[in-house]
C-alpha cells in the first residue's frame, strides 16, 4: 500500500475516533472498516491478525456496552419519556446544527424531560449529570477500544 492510501486509512481511522464521540455516527464501524480495507490490500499475516483481533475486541466491547450502561441508566432513573425527549432533542440538534448539534440536543432533551418530571432546575440538572455520567461510560469504553486498535494499526504500518 502506498503513502496516499495509508494517509487515507489514517484519516478514516481519525474520523472513526471522532465519530465515537458523536451520537449517531458509527465510529467503531469506521475504524473496523479501515482496518479491514487495509488488511485486504496489505495481505500479510500481521494485517490478518490485526483484523481478527480488532473484530474480537469490538465484539467484546459491544457486549460490554450492551450490558453495563442499561444497569447504570436504570439506577439513575431513565424512563421512556426521557429517552423520547433525548432522541427528539438529538435529532433536532442534528438538523439545526449539522452533526455536532446532536450532543447539545440530546442533553437539552434530557434536561427538559427531567425539568418537567421533577419541577426544579437544580434537581433536573443533577439528573442530567447522572445520566451523562452513565452514557459517558459506554462512550469511553468504545473510544478506548478504538484508540487501542488505531495504535496497533500505526504500529503494524510502521513495522512493515
Amino acid at each position: 500500500m502506498d503513502l496516499p492510501q495509508l494517509l487515507l486509512m489514517g484519516l478514516v481511522l481519525l474520523l472513526g475516533l471522532l465519530g465515537v464521540m458523536v451520537p449517531g455516527v458509527p465510529g467503531t464501524w469506521l475504524v473496523w472498516a479501515a482496518v479491514m480495507w487495509w488488511a485486504l490490500h496489505e495481505r500479510s499475516s500481521v494485517a490478518w491478525v490485526l483484523l481478527v483481533a480488532t473484530t474480537g475486541l469490538f465484539l467484546v466491547v459491544q457486549v460490554v456496552i450492551w450490558l453495563l450502561p442499561p444497569r447504570r441508566l436504570r439506577g439513575v432513573g431513565v424512563h421512556r419519556r426521557m429517552v423520547v425527549y433525548a432522541g427528539t432533542g438529538a435529532l433536532l440538534g442534528f438538523v439545526l446544527i449539522p452533526v455536532v448539534g446532536a450532543v447539545p440536543g440530546f442533553v437539552g432533551g434530557v434536561y427538559l424531560s427531567e425539568r418537567r418530571r421533577l419541577g426544579s432546575h437544580g434537581e433536573a440538572l443533577a439528573s442530567v449529570r447522572a445520566v451523562m455520567r452513565a452514557v459517558g461510560t459506554s462512550v469511553l469504553v468504545e473510544l478506548l477500544a478504538c484508540l487501542v486498535v488505531t495504535a496497533a494499526w500505526v504500529g503494524a504500518v510502521l513495522r512493515t
